[in-house]
């Protein structure tokens, strides 16, 4: 540089350098504010579960060891009511890891909202199964608005193997609780699912594991292709099963290697954009509202996945009461005694219902 006035940066470049930092701070404002609010529905999600008490078994916070920001929510539902010596069997599922994936927290809402509902299939879901969620795994980072790692800068989702009680305390507890039921001889861990959005890719996929065995191999890709029987929005041929060595530090791959043969480990990813339903060439955005009806998909495929669509058919549902009219002046003698004999009459309890059909309710 020859002279001072060289080293001057115009005017002009400095107002717009100005102008575009203060545009990225604003960006960067509203982005945290999106992402606080993701968490604040959480607190008041789990204030509206408090009125499930007989629905929601237990409802604990896992708490971070040093009490810096906000606790892990983890919600159990399910029936306690199996007989003796019976065998839980557990859906383990987990979301929000990374802060900056929001859907994940709509389809984790879907799924606990589905499951708390009185439709047919999630009774019977709950008599059958125990769930325990943990919709939020990092809720530091969703606090700070970071978009993928934790208040001490980790990607928790790559600390699985050895998280440290101090340094990943969220993860730290749901693995000590995963390791706990699965130790224990009256439970059967059978499904471990993490929730997770995809910047990229579009509709909703899963990734699982490769196993050795090649039955058990056959057996993980059922659930995916249940899933995408039941939801529009889910791609089987985007799902894929790999042995990533990237990935070794995710839910997914530690916990597929931890668990025995009986248990089915997967992420399920969901696209921040937009699917493609089958056999269209055009792409439906994503709503908060599709988004938790994928959650409710994932709920309802357990249904299948377990073959438990007969019980379905049981479960009554009470017709609204109709207003009484006036009887009529004269009574025909022939409808003395019962009413269920004369095809006409109001019949017994048993015909005062009908059974929902759950294929018109996603």
């Amino acid at each position: 540089m020859d002279s001072l006035e060289d080293a001057v940066v115009p005017r002009a470049l400095y107002e717009e350098l100005l102008r575009n930092y203060q545009q990225q701070q604003e960006e960067m404002r509203h982005l945290q504010q999106e992402l606080e609010r993701t968490r604040r529905q959480l607190v008041q999600q789990a204030k509206k579960l408090k009125e499930y008490g007989a629905l929601v078994s237990e409802m604990k916070e896992l708490r971070d060891l040093n009490r810096r920001l906000q606790d892990v929510l983890l919600l159990r539902l399910g029936s306690d009511n199996l007989r003796e010596g019976a065998e839980q069997k557990v859906v383990f599922i987990t979301g929000r890891v990374h802060p900056g994936e929001t859907p994940s927290s709509f389809v984790c809402q879907g799924i606990i909202d589905f499951l708390v509902s009185q439709h047919p299939i999630a009774r019977v879901l709950r008599e059958h199964l125990v769930f325990k969620i943990a919709p939020m795994l990092n809720p530091d980072g969703v606090y700070l608005g970071n978009y993928r790692c934790s208040l001490m800068g980790f990607d928790l989702n790559r600390h699985w193997l050895d998280p440290s009680p101090w340094a990943h305390p969220t993860l730290h507890g749901v693995k000590q609780l995963i390791i706990q039921m699965y130790n224990d001889p009256k439970t059967s861990l059978e499904f471990y699912i993490d929730i997770h959005a995809h910047s990229t890719m579009m509709n909703g996929f899963m990734y699982g594991n490769i196993f050795e065995d090649e039955e058990r191999f056959q057996r993980q890709a059922i659930f995916p292709k249940l899933l995408c029987q039941n939801a529009e929005d889910f791609s089987y041929s985007s799902t894929s099963f790999n042995r990533d060595a990237v990935k070794a530090g995710t839910g997914r791959r530690f916990l597929g290697g931890l668990l025995d043969h009986t248990s089915y480990c997967y992420t399920l990813e969901v696209s921040f954009y937009s699917y493609i339903i089958g056999g269209t060439t055009a792409a439906v955005p994503y709503t908060e509202e599709a988004y938790m009806k994928l959650g409710r998909n994932v709920a309802r495929t357990f249904l299948d996945y377990y073959r438990l669509n007969p019980l379905v058919e049981k479960v009554a549902i009470p017709m609204p009461r109709l207003r009484k009219e006036k009887p009529p002046p004269y009574k025909h003698p022939l409808l003395r005694g019962p009413a269920r004999n004369h095809p006409n009459g109001k019949g017994d309890k048993k015909s005062s219902v009908n059974h929902k059909d759950p294929s018109n309710s996603f």
